[in-house]
């Protein structure tokens, strides 16, 4: 089955990662893979734009079915390949809904990118402190919403993997995220996907390490 399937990927990404865990919860070794360099433009090739003309990473086939976004790939995976791998998603309505929600609502993310590639990428010289600033606020903010969310659901975010780097966070301050990270990190399909230049970088992330 797995070899009927092809991903255009890009290494770092957050969105990438999350199929590729994925088809491994799945058991669905095997399938065709393409890692694409973002700093050389080869997520805008005609490669990518023949699956996705939004030249968007990841483009995930699957015979006939192509999906682009990556939670609709997720759960795409989970319907197609219930009785395979490990279940992603709970049998309850209620806990499916809760599901859904966290899934749909996982803007952390995001918001961690403007605190790390505005440290990352912006010249030293234009960077302003209260730009970041502002952006750790709004990034602090989030992270406690999710500790609460965790608070409340930890059954479902046990059954559920989700895609967090969290490395450079304070468990301290955020005790539940530090324990999931570290539920997360010791699953064989988190390991066996880990993205590569994570292990071998830290630039960039130093500035979460206050929040």
């Amino acid at each position: 089955m797995a070899k009927s399937m092809s991903l255009l990927w890009g290494a770092g990404s957050p969105p990438c990662w999350r199929v590729m865990i994925t088809l491994e919860e799945k058991r669905l070794q095997g399938y065709k893979r393409k890692l694409l360099s973002f700093q050389k433009g080869e997520h805008k090739s005609q490669e990518v734009l023949e699956l996705n003309p939004r030249g968007q990473l990841p483009a995930f086939r699957h015979g006939d079915v192509v999906v682009n976004e990556s939670t609709a790939a997720c759960l795409y995976l989970e319907n197609r390949f219930q009785s395979q791998g490990n279940r992603l998603i709970p049998d309850s309505p209620a806990e499916q809904a809760l599901v859904f929600q966290l899934s749909f609502t996982l803007r952390k993310q995001q918001k961690g990118y403007s605190v790390i590639y505005y440290d990352l990428l912006v010249p030293e010289e234009e960077r302003h402190d209260s730009t970041l600033k502002r952006s750790k606020e709004t990034l602090s903010t989030e992270l406690q919403l999710w500790e609460g969310y965790l608070q409340n659901v930890w059954s479902i975010s046990n059954h559920t993997p989700v895609s967090l780097r969290l490395t450079a966070l304070s468990a301290g301050r955020f005790p539940k995220l530090a324990k999931y990270y570290s539920l997360l990190k010791e699953r064989p399909s988190i390991k066996a996907s880990w993205p590569p230049q994570w292990m071998s970088s830290r630039q960039g992330y130093g500035v979460l390490k206050d929040l």
